[in-house]
């Protein structure tokens, strides 16, 4: 019935049609994965954007009680502006960027960390109904940053590993799927969580 040359036909075309299956699901499984990290990237940006937010109020209530602190009120702004600023624009595949953005942030809350030590010799401020309130929002937002950061590095973890896995490494590489980078704690110092008490 059927000659040597149509089944050797027949199996060669079996094999290209499970190449190209496996290419698609290769392909479609790095697509996944990036979008995965870049909308668990979104959340990062949601939550820094509320924290951002938060903290000119946090300075404008402390600005009352706190006015021999001008240098510590007006570095807690500068850094929350130079995190702004690294935050708006940065794309998680964007190295450089994504350095920045840790720095700014680290910066940020170190800032914030002095700001609390200093507003410790303040029990008005302390006991000020909108500081209190401010700070329960910050503590908050400082959990949910943490979450996702979490959650981002998680899903960042998974797309380099299926990146760098062989053989969906070859597909990686000829669609350039590039690495994206982990929200990493640059500095020792960052590791310590803002403390903030009222």
């Amino acid at each position: 019935m059927f000659g040597a040359v149509t089944i050797i036909l027949i199996i060669i075309a079996v094999i290209a049609f499970g190449a190209i299956f496996w290419v698609m699901g290769a392909y479609n499984g790095l697509v996944k994965h990036r979008n995965r990290y870049k909308n668990a990237f979104a959340q990062i940006d949601v939550q820094l954007k509320r924290r951002h937010d938060l903290i000119p109020n946090l300075v404008e209530v402390a600005k009352k009680y706190m006015s021999h602190e001008r240098d510590t009120l007006e570095a807690v702004i500068a850094a929350r502006n130079s995190a702004e600023g690294a935050r708006k624009g940065v794309s998680p595949d964007n190295e450089g960027g994504m350095k920045a953005l840790m720095a700014a942030e680290g910066g940020l809350g170190a800032s914030l960390g002095r700001l609390f030590a200093v507003s410790e010799g303040y029990p008005d401020l302390k006991a000020n109904q909108n500081m209190m309130q401010l700070s329960e929002e910050l503590t908050s937002t400082e959990n949910k940053v943490g979450f996702s950061r979490q959650a981002y590095n998680d899903a960042v973890t998974l797309y380099n590993t299926k990146r760098e896995t062989f053989p969906t490494n070859m597909i990686a590489g000829m669609f350039n799927f590039g690495e994206a980078v982990l929200f990493e704690v640059s500095d020792p110092g960052e590791r310590e969580a803002v403390k903030v008490e009222f």
